[in-house]
């Protein structure tokens, strides 16, 4: 075997031992931040966090802030996700947890799950929207069809008015609010999914539930 071809497979190594680590992980090219199929401009005055971002805990005195980036039907954020609630479940009395949608280029079915959680948000369901994908997500992601009815189902399963689920689906003021996220993540320098924030900085996705919960306290103590 040539030298070559032992770095090339060295490094296929690294690459499967990685997606293992916390499940696919699909990037944009530099020149594809502002392609169309995004559909999404990086924002001026991206911000991690904003007043009207879905907070998933919301302790009275937040001693830290976590905003993930995430598309409902990527593997890596499938895989993050127990993660995420567990840690939620821990630091819920001291760090604010924060979902931020950024459905990817190339998964069927992102923006149609963004829009359906979207949708139950505006009846006070987001969380439950948001917990019920990726609890499923194995069950409808990668699939080459629309899923939008599946999902109307889920809506059904958590009591929504239908009526109003539905015509929020079809609102461009909802696809608005999801690209509103997707514009911050772009302005921020997003490039894949799960992205995270740690009190606005980016990091590396840790690769464990015991790395992230160093990483928390290590800012926790400061």
């Amino acid at each position: 075997m040539t030298k070559l071809k032992k770095n090339l497979l060295a490094a296929a190594v690294l690459v499967a031992a990685l997606a293992v680590a916390f499940g696919s992980f699909m990037l944009f090219s530099p020149q594809d931040t502002n392609s169309a199929s995004v559909n999404a401009e990086p924002a001026a005055d991206a911000r991690p966090v904003r007043d009207t971002s879905h907070r998933l805990t919301s302790p009275q005195r937040s001693e830290l802030t976590v905003v993930e980036f995430l598309d409902f039907e990527c593997e890596g954020c499938g895989a993050a996700y127990p993660t995420v609630e567990k840690l939620r479940a821990e630091y819920k009395d001291r760090v604010t947890f924060v979902a931020r949608y950024f459905p990817m280029p190339g998964h069927r079915n992102s923006t149609t799950a963004a829009l359906a959680v979207e949708a139950a948000a505006q009846q006070g369901k987001f969380e439950p929207m948001y917990s019920k994908l990726f609890a499923t997500q194995k069950e409808w992601g990668e699939a080459k069809e629309s899923k939008a009815d599946l999902f109307r189902t889920y809506a059904t399963g958590l009591g929504l008015d239908l009526a109003k689920y539905d015509a929020a689906v079809k609102a461009p003021t909802t696809l608005e609010r999801v690209q509103a996220d997707q514009k911050d993540g772009l302005g921020l320098g997003v490039q894949g999914t799960p992205t995270f924030f740690v009190d606005g900085v980016k990091i590396q996705t840790p690769g464990s539930y015991e790395a992230f919960k160093a990483l928390i306290d290590s800012r926790l103590a400061r």
